[in-house]
């Protein structure tokens, strides 16, 4: 199996789902969520997509970085490249029950550990959907990272307990997910949350707390306060609230505001070992996936995901040689373009 396989099964798989277009931009599924759009005009998912093609790179090929590391430690854990997968959810309401959501969790999870770094899980009104991911956890041994929905303390402690007995890498929560009527409506009362309570979180677990969903210099700050070990500068795929930026528009100012306090993540239109590296120039310490991982899992499953990853790890080598960069921490922002 090869990627072109995958992805042509793909698209039969995900058939009035997903049209897989040559350049998944977002613009022929604006609107279409539930489905794999932005929500509305579907312009958060677009921004997010063009932000990232208009950053161009520097080559150089006058140096002696032949064969680039791209391994990173993040969380007390080494990786084998500086891509995660990106928490999903929702198999049923997205996917029109073509998976499920065990299915699902298994190609992002499993799928990213073999291919040596760390995929994630999503919390949604059902319990199953987060109880699938920690099951496939259990299979890597408890690598991955579970992330929560902002709901009061009294729901949210008992999660908190179930990951942390899971042994898992560390725990997340998408602090974005605040205006998800969806959750309302099943019962689920998320919410935005203070910085005090982000703290009382952070203090109340052994694992490193990452949250989901900065995208503003103010709130990356007062989340650094409040102790988080990590943040990811995501707008939640363009998903929850329409009009938004695009994340690598905001990443410069938020990485440098809180560089040295807390890890900065960022998602958000990655499609490429190109778009990684370009990430990491404007200030994320790593990336996630979300979009690809779901047309991999349906076009290869578990083998299709680690397929991907092989195939973002080949264009990260390949860049940073034609960048000049022996290692991961000698990206940076002289590899851009500024003309």
């Amino acid at each position: 199996m090869d990627l072109a396989e995958v992805w042509e099964r793909a698209r039969q798989e995900l058939k009035g789902i997903c049209s897989l277009c040559r350049v998944c931009d977002g613009v022929v599924c604006a609107g279409q969520v539930p489905g794999m759009g932005g929500i509305g005009s579907g312009a958060g998912f677009q921004n997010n997509v063009t932000a990232l093609a208009r950053v161009q790179l520097n080559m150089r090929t006058l140096h002696a970085a032949a064969r680039p590391n791209l391994k990173t430690s993040l969380f007390g854990v080494e990786l084998s490249l500086p891509v995660l997968g990106a928490p999903m959810a929702g198999a049923g309401v997205n996917f029109r029950n073509r998976t499920t959501e065990e299915d699902m969790s298994r190609w992002n999870i499993i799928g990213a550990y073999q291919a040596g770094t760390l995929g994630s899980c999503g919390q949604g009104p059902d319990p199953r959907i987060l109880n699938a991911g920690l099951a496939a956890m259990a299979e890597t041994g408890g690598a991955g990272i579970p992330v929560i929905k902002p709901t009061p303390w009294e729901e949210m402690a008992p999660l908190i307990e179930q990951v942390e007995k899971a042994g898992c890498t560390a725990l997340g929560m998408d602090i974005d997910a605040a205006g998800l009527i969806n959750m309302r409506r099943a019962g689920y009362e998320v919410g935005p949350k203070t910085a005090d309570e982000i703290a009382r979180i952070v203090s109340s677990t052994k694992l490193p707390f990452i949250l989901k969903g900065i995208m503003t210099v103010d709130e990356a700050k007062r989340a650094a306060d409040a102790g988080v070990a990590g943040i990811v500068v995501s707008n939640h795929g363009g998903r929850c609230l329409d009009g938004t930026p695009g994340t690598a528009d905001v990443l410069p100012a938020i990485a440098q505001a809180v560089k040295g306090r807390a890890k900065v993540l960022m998602d958000g239109g990655i499609r490429s070992g190109v778009d990684v590296l370009k990430a990491l120039a404007l200030g994320a310490d790593a990336v996630l996936v979300g979009r690809p991982i779901i047309a991999a899992g349906f076009g290869g499953g578990v083998e299709g995901v680690r397929l991907l990853f092989d195939h973002y790890r080949d264009q990260l080598e390949t860049a940073m040689i034609l960048t000049g960069c022996q290692s991961i921490g000698e990206i940076g922002p002289h590899i851009i373009y500024q003309a």
